[in-house]
């Protein structure tokens, strides 16, 4: 993604992954597969499920990923596992939850206000 940058109206984020940066967004087709992953019925389901603020290592590996993908980066969730950020675990944190607010809450709204 060298010289793309991420668009927040589009609920586009950016994120240094691995030494490079990159561009995730929660695509349409990426909160299908996601929908599936968690096995919820609907993208309210996610939003109830994403707002207990009670996430495993795996679910971040998951929207991580999902992610990636709707951004346009083709990685496995095995690949997306094998990958390292600043700050590690509080780095993943991060990116996950700036990938919600942008998704969930929209640009300049608080994601914890409207999951």
């Amino acid at each position: 993604m060298q010289g793309a940058r991420a668009n927040r109206r589009r609920g586009e984020v950016e994120a240094v992954i691995d030494g490079e940066r990159r561009i995730l967004c929660l695509t349409l087709g990426a909160l299908a597969e996601l929908e599936t992953a968690f096995s919820v019925g609907d993208l309210n389901g996610l939003a109830e499920r994403f707002s207990s603020g009670r996430l495993k290592a795996a679910d971040m590996i998951r929207l991580i990923g999902a992610g990636l993908r709707g951004g346009g980066n083709l990685f496995s969730d095995d690949e997306v596992a094998a990958m390292s950020v600043d700050d590690g675990v509080v780095g993943y944190a991060r990116i996950v939850g700036d990938l919600l607010a942008a998704t969930f809450a929209g640009p300049g709204r608080d994601a914890a206000a409207n999951p």
